[in-house]
Parts: structure tokens; sequence; C-alpha cells
């Protein structure tokens, strides 16, 4: 009986040792696909990152082990009918598992091409994601039908390889007595040790939980080189920790805790039932002529990395580089989002407060009320009528309920204002037929009625398969000095067009607006910014781009009567100092306004948010614990572990799950807009 028990439990070894295998395989597909160049051929690093990936692995991988065992070789020792298809059951058990890394190790590598990292708590956000999207995006962009077609040949060449690896002759149980209670006790011991080796396995060769693999203990050789550091996570690892994250520690705590933690950084003697009164500002006067129109477009993936000097010869941004050469436009190049996607970014500047992924916008408290600095409820009382226009529709993250609810008058999608045969993709209808349709809407206006309006687009977004040639996007004139690839590979050739496209939409906007209305003020920013630049095409002497790169966003403003000094010479900026602008910049002296922060006609010297950290030299990123100088180069800059303005950082976070807590200190729908009580 303990013959086959003996026997089995070596074919389950292998077996794992085979899963151990694939993740080795997929970890080394996921390096020669995104590994920049100084990566490839760092030999002692990636012996080190697959080393220590290994043993990082065998949190799963081990389980195959233990599982089998437990539900193939102990029953099979017992029953013989049972033990002639031990084999295949095992064969099936381990092949159900190497379906779930298959599919976890492409999705991470989806993942890493969207967000230049393996899976992190972004990947909780996805639920409420556009599942038709989603699908067009690993269709149309991700080559998903190849990925999908490639389970055939690896069930293949998998449950082969599984089934030879159980046919291997195996070792004769050595331990045979002629004494009965012998042979239990060498058995038993046997059996222990097999205990034993699952956990000193799982535990990454240790029996010491606490110095079981984990990121903080990532040699250090390896983690100095950011990519191959991240490729020591096995896919089913860098997915459980970016489950197990929670996406705010401020909802776990007690108002005691919160309000120490905001205390250090909130103003002393904050009535915690009137938050709010903190946050109260006094306008000290107009600066400019009061316009009667106000446009802010957030344009989708419209980042500031094309607009470096170094990237100049892409002309992606062809249509905001001559909006920008106005004397009386306004830009800043270093400037952060509220977030690093679409729905943390949108929800954050309507409301006012960083929605640090909380979700504000699918919060059902969020839904019928809203927060006194939030941007439209803060026009309104400046006197603008307020409009919000997304080129996709308002079910997508309940837009329809949040929206309202921060106290715009009007709101509208793409699918509604547009003709039915508009075309769109899953996000929404192309960019140019939506601000068209808006704009026709806007222009139908009283001209002397002050207007605020917020322009959402979508089309700067994967797959990139709109008909650009048919909109004017031909490279060979866009891009006469890039590499020739980017003119010629189909799959890059449109996401270039992509970019460019969806700015000359927003241009061709602003210049119909301007002709119509030459009072008005346009503010262009974008939500995030993710991939603009294809680095692996040699653009320029690095193949991955700097964290200036990765996280910084786009701002620029217009009105004729604006000038320089109006920003107070600032270099750094953030979404949530636009408000406060406007303010300091529209508002009649002793205009009483709400907003977190300060305005940017003032000196700003640092800006914190809940994902990243900036000062006039320095860019910081909170997620991974590193820091970088804000400068363009064209070298990849060095990277150091560090976390600044902790303090602030964890207060801002902490308002955000203060208010989650708290719907009672929202200001009541029917407060906000009692036009829309209802």
């Amino acid at each position: 009986m303990f013959t086959r028990f003996f026997e089995g439990i070596q074919s389950d070894f292998l077996l794992m040792l085979l899963s151990a295998l694939v993740c080795a395989l997929f970890r080394a597909m996921f390096i020669v696909q995104y590994a920049p160049e100084k990566s490839r051929h760092d030999w002692r690093r990636i012996r080190g990152c697959f080393n220590y990936g290994f043993w990082w692995g065998m949190d799963f991988n081990a389980y195959v082990f233990l599982l089998l065992m437990v539900l193939v070789s102990i029953p099979a020792s017992f029953f013989s009918a049972y033990y002639a298809i031990a084999d295949t059951l095992r064969v099936g058990g381990v092949l159900v598992y190497l379906t779930v890394i298959y599919i976890a190790s492409f999705g991470n590598m989806i993942f890493y091409y969207h967000f230049h990292d393996v899976f992190n708590a972004t990947v909780r956000l996805g639920g409420n994601a556009d599942k038709n999207n989603l699908a067009d995006i690993f269709f149309n962009q991700n080559h998903g039908g190849l990925i999908l077609a490639g389970f055939i040949p690896y069930w293949g060449v998998m449950g082969y390889t599984a089934y030879a690896l159980c046919q291997i002759p195996k070792i004769p149980y050595p331990l045979v007595f002629d004494n009965l209670w012998l042979q239990y006790g060498a058995n038993f011991v046997v059996f222990a040790l097999m205990v034993i080796l699952f956990y000193w396995l799982r535990y990454g060769g240790t029996l010491k939980h606490r110095n079981k693999p984990e990121w903080d203990e990532v040699p250090a050789y390896v983690k100095q080189d950011e990519f191959l550091g991240k490729m020591t996570l096995d896919a089913l690892v860098a997915f459980e920790l970016a489950w197990k994250h929670k996406i705010s520690d401020s909802l776990q705590h007690t108002d005691e805790e919160s309000e120490t933690i905001m205390g250090k950084v909130f103003p002393t003697n904050v009535d915690w039932q009137r938050p709010w009164d903190s946050f109260k500002r006094t306008a000290k006067g107009a600066k400019i002529t009061k316009p009667r129109k106000i446009f802010l477009l957030f344009g989708e993936g419209h980042g500031q990395v094309p607009f470096d000097s170094l990237y100049d010869k892409l002309n992606l941004m062809e249509g905001s580089q001559k909006f920008r050469q106005d004397p009386h436009t306004l830009a800043i190049d270093n400037f952060l989002s509220g977030g690093m996607i679409s729905v943390p970014s949108i929800s954050s500047i309507l409301s006012g407060v960083y929605d640090a992924d909380l979700e504000l916008n699918e919060n059902v408290n969020f839904w019928r009320g809203s927060t006194p600095v939030s941007m439209a409820y803060q026009l309104h009382k400046l006197g603008y009528h307020t409009g919000f226009w997304y080129g996709g529709a308002l079910n997508w993250g309940s837009l329809e309920h949040f929206v309202p609810a921060t106290g715009f008058d009007e709101y509208h999608g793409g699918p509604d204002i547009c003709a039915k045969d508009a075309p769109r993709t899953w996000l929404g209808v192309y960019d140019h037929v939506f601000l068209d349709a808006a704009a026709e809407r806007i222009e139908q206006s009283a001209a002397d009625r002050y207007e605020f309006h917020f322009l959402y687009t979508t089309s700067n977004h994967g797959p990139y398969n709109m008909p650009y040639d048919e909109y004017g996007a031909d490279l060979d004139r866009i891009m006469t000095e890039a590499p020739a690839a980017l003119k010629t590979e189909k799959h890059i050739k449109r996401q270039m067009q992509g970019i460019w496209y969806a700015d000359q939409a927003l241009c061709k906007f602003i210049d119909r607006m301007r002709k119509k209305y030459p009072d008005a003020m346009f503010i262009v920013t974008g939500d995030h910014t993710n991939g603009l630049i294809p680095f692996h095409y040699h653009v320029i002497d690095r193949d991955e781009p700097n964290l200036r790169e990765q996280v910084l966003t786009s701002f620029a403003m217009y009105h004729r009567e604006l000038s320089p000094e109006m920003l107070a010479g600032n270099t750094i900026g953030g979404h949530l100092q636009i408000l406060p602008t406007l303010m300091e910049l529209l508002a009649p002296a002793g205009h009483e306004y709400y907003s977190l922060f300060t305005s940017l006609t003032e000196p700003v010297d640092r800006v914190v948010t809940p994902y990243c950290w900036l000062t006039t030299d320095m860019v910081g990123d909170y997620r991974r614990k590193i820091r970088q100088s804000l400068q363009v180069s064209e070298k990849k800059l060095p990277m150091e572990n560090d976390i600044s303005f902790a303090d602030e950082h964890a207060a801002w976070c902490e308002f955000s799950g203060y208010l989650v807590k708290h719907p009672e200190l929202l200001i009541p729908r029917q407060e906000i807009n009692p036009a829309l009580a209802n």
C-alpha cells in the first residue's frame, strides 16, 4: 500500500516542478517581450530574478504537490481502482492549474502593456469597467484571438509532458521491514516528512514563515533593476498581492485614528462635524474679465510626455502645440492627475477630493450628495450654468448618478446627442463627432449666459482601430523624422495615429468655440497618461520611460487676458488646483469658496496626491516608494527609494475614507442643485 503512495508522491513532485518550469517560461517570455535593453543582458540579475521567482512562486506551486498527494496519491494507496486512474487524475488536475497559470500570465503581460506594471491594486477597479471595451482591447490590441488559439497547443504539450513525467520509472520504496510496527513507524515518518516538505517548499526553502519570500526581501542587487525586480513575482503571486491590497486603510480606522492622521496636516481645532470650514477661502479679486463661457477639455490619455522636447519629432500633439504657442496660453509641464486611471481621475476632479481608489462614483451616498468643494457646485455659486459632456454612455462609471450629484445643471452622453449611426468604439462616439455634436448644442444656448462646460473624450484608447487615414492622420507628413517602423508596423502606426487624432479633435473644438466666443476660457488636461511613447522603437536612446513620463498629465489654460505672471511662475500643479485657480482668476474680491488646495496663482512648492508627489525638481511614486529627478532627460535617470510628504499623503487619503464613513458630511443633492433634486 505505502509503495503506491511513495510512487505517487514522486509523480506529484515532478508535476509541481513542471508547474514551476512553466512559470519560469512565462517569466522568460515576459522579459523577452518587455525588458529594457540594459536588463536583457544583466545575467547576474536575471539569474537572481529567476532564482527568487522560483522560490516565491512556490507559494502557489507547492499546492500542486500537496493537493495531488491528498486527492490522488493517498486514496490511490488504498483503492486499486483509484490507483488505476491515478495518473489520469494527476494529468487532469495539473492541466487545470496550468490553464490558470496561462490565463494569469498573459493577463499580467497585457496589464503591463497598458499600465507599465505587473498586477497591482488597479486590477481591483476592473469590476466596473466596460466589459465590451475590455473585450475590444483584448482582441484588437492584445492579440486575444492568438492567445485563445494558443490554448490548443498549450494543452497538448502540457498534457503530454505531464503524462510522460508520470510514466518515468520511480525510485522504489526503500523502507521495507518485516516488523509491522516498525513498518508503520517508518511510513508515518515518511508521510510526516512529505508534509514538512510541502511547508518547506511553500515557505520558499525555509520552515520559518517570517522568512518566507516577499517584496521587501527581494535581493537588493535584483531589486535595483526596477523591471527585473518586478519579474520575481509570478503572475499568480502578483495577482494575490494586488487583490489582498486594501484600497484604503482609512476605512478600517476608528474616527479617533482618522482624526489623528488628518490632524497632522489639517488646521488645528478642526470641527470634525464641519471639516469644510477649514477649507473656506476668500478670493482676492478677479484678474481677468469674467468669461461668458469656460470649457474644460478632459482628454482621454492626454499626457505631458509628448510635449517634452525629446519627442518633438513625433509631432503627436500637433494641435495642442499650436494652441500653446499663443502668448495667452499658459502651460505647466509638470502636472499630476487626481488618479492614475480614468475613474479616480474623473471622480477626483469633479468632487474636489481625491478618490483614492475608493470608487466614489460607485458609492450610492455620492449619488445623493457631494462635497462643497465640488467643481460644478462652486462654479454654480459663481454664476455659471454647468454642463457635463462625455463621449461615452453615462452609465459608464455610474456617471448618470454621480455627475448630477456634484452639481451639474445638465449632463449628456455621446450616444444621446449624436446620431444613432454615429461611428463609435465600445468606449464612446468618435471624438470629432462627439465634440461637433456638443458644440452644436452649446451654440444653441444664449450667447450672454455664463456657462461652464466640462467635456470628456474617449478616443485616445486601445485598441486604436478607427479609420484614422480618413481623418487626416498621415504619419508620413506628421512624423517626417520618426523611426520608419512607427509609420509602417500596423499596430504601432494605429496607436500613433490615434494619439494625434484625439489631440486634433480637441483643438478643432477649441478653434470653433474661440471663433464663436472670443472671450471664452479654455483648459486642456488629461485624465491620466499611459504608454504614449513607444520606447521599444528607438525613439530616443533608451527603451524605458523615466518616472515623469509615466505619471504626468497635461495642463494648458487660455484666455485672451491671461499673462504668465498670473500663475506666479509655477512649474508644478495638480488637478485639484484647477478650481481654486478659476476662483482666484474670476471671482470678485471677498467671494468665499471652498478648496482643499491653494490656487496656482500662488507659489506652489509641492503637489501631493494618493499616488504621487511633485516638487520643483523631483517626482515620487507612493505605490513603488521611489523618487526620481523631474528633469527631461534622454538618459535613464537614477531611481531612489523614498516616501516624501508621508503625513500629507496619509491625511488626504484618510479624508476621502472619512467622508465615505460619514456620508452625513456631504451636502444633500437637493441643496447642491435644487433643480436636480429628483
